[in-house]
């Protein structure tokens, strides 16, 4: 009976483990991304992609499941990193210069390297231009649960560098959907925005504490936005940055299984439903697109990071993190190569349909892979 009653705690106690050092956010991104290749190429094919364009909504306001997940329930995703973005800036590793320089520069030449390499593979094809910034994405749950599998090969500054980077990433990433993934842009909604974002900021310099308030006035600015034609998950950020200090931890720890655990998994099936065929492994081995993202991650985000961060150290304007040596750091900006969410939301904004995105996801699921078993093997052997 004893071992009977002790069965739920063998389950449980390993699940929170993984839980608690962040590896099962990725374990879960992995589970999510192998079924949904799994079915879009079984005879069950045709459902499980119509399932995602499935019209969901009240009348004049309908949208497929897909842009549910990726306009809606992503801009709590976006959220939650506004409030880490926040946490680190006030308190954390970004809040003394010295040390915030280095995953700051890090981050810049992380972002820069991939795109020019992009940019320099795809000069002469306008069609797969639009896909530029997709390489020069991190994805920090998939990274850090990557890193957190090492255990002490793993030196905690480095896992501390490693998320600073991938925040200040996001940040970029953020600005760049703001700035070059906006459609015709409608003056009325963004000036509504503008106006519930005011008050926000009214309320914060109120101090006024009662969550309900920003919660509904954050929801007005997503709607106002989203209307706009510039990307809704702005809203998820600009509500988290005017959120009061006070209320950012409750609001993280309320937000970040959720997020963790249901959004970013749902997002990945949503996302990942890619057909595979002779023909398209022969396209992502030579096509433009495709090289572009994949030595984009492999070789430009390494490289970019790289660059920047010895430059820094070179001129004495910031230093490597405490006990962290060159070969660590290369494992460490090969992890930063991780693009999957964050690429694969970029994929979604820069082509919206067809064989594109298909390569463009198939691109990114494999110079992710590769970024993440290059680096893991440095890092396990070289530490």
């Amino acid at each position: 009976m004893k071992k009977i009653l002790n069965l739920p705690r063998k389950i449980i106690d390993p699940l929170k483990e993984l839980s608690d050092s962040g590896r099962l956010t990725g374990i879960l991104l992995i589970l999510a991304t192998t079924i949904s290749i799994t079915l879009s190429n079984s005879r069950f094919s045709e459902e499980y992609t119509g399932m995602w364009e499935y019209s969901l909504g009240i009348p004049m306001f309908t949208k497929t499941i897909s842009h549910w997940i990726n306009d809606g329930l992503m801009v709590l995703f976006f959220f939650l990193v506004g409030l880490e973005i926040k946490r680190e800036v006030l308190v954390g590793e970004l809040a003394r210069p010295r040390e915030a320089l280095l995953p700051v520069l890090a981050a810049i030449g992380g972002m820069m390297a991939p795109a020019l390499i992009f940019v320099g593979i795809n000069w002469n094809d306008n069609a797969s231009l639009n896909g530029w910034a997709i390489p020069t994405a991190t994805d920090i749950a998939f990274s850090l649960g990557i890193l957190s599998l090492l255990g002490k090969r793993a030196p905690l500054s480095l896992k501390i560098f490693l998320t600073a980077l991938a925040i200040i990433d996001d940040l970029g990433a953020i600005l760049i959907i703001a700035a070059f993934y906006t459609r015709d842009l409608q003056w009325d909604m963004l000036f509504y925005a503008l106006i519930i974002i005011g008050i926000m900021f009214a309320f914060n310099r109120l101090r006024v504490k009662h969550l309900f308030l920003y919660v509904f006035a954050g929801i007005l600015t997503w709607f106002f936005i989203l209307k706009s034609g510039i990307h809704p998950t702005l809203a998820g950020v600009i509500t988290a940055f005017l959120i009061p200090r006070e209320l950012t931890g409750k609001m993280e720890h309320f937000l970040v299984k959720p997020v963790n655990f249901i959004i970013l998994p749902l997002f990945a099936l949503a996302n990942t439903a890619v057909p595979l065929s002779v023909e398209g492994w022969d396209t992502l081995l030579f096509s433009r697109l495709s090289l572009g993202i994949t030595l984009g991650l492999i070789i430009g985000k390494p490289l970019g990071i790289l660059l920047l961060t010895w430059l820094g150290v070179k001129l004495g304007v910031t230093r490597l993190p405490t006990g962290v040596g060159a070969s660590q750091m290369l494992g460490t900006a090969l992890l930063a190569g991780i693009g999957f969410t964050m690429s694969l939301f970029i994929a979604t904004l820069s082509f919206e349909y067809g064989h594109a995105l298909d390569l463009a996801k198939l691109s990114i699921i494999a110079g992710s892979t590769v970024a993440a078993i290059l680096g893991s093997m440095i890092l396990a052997f070289k530490s």
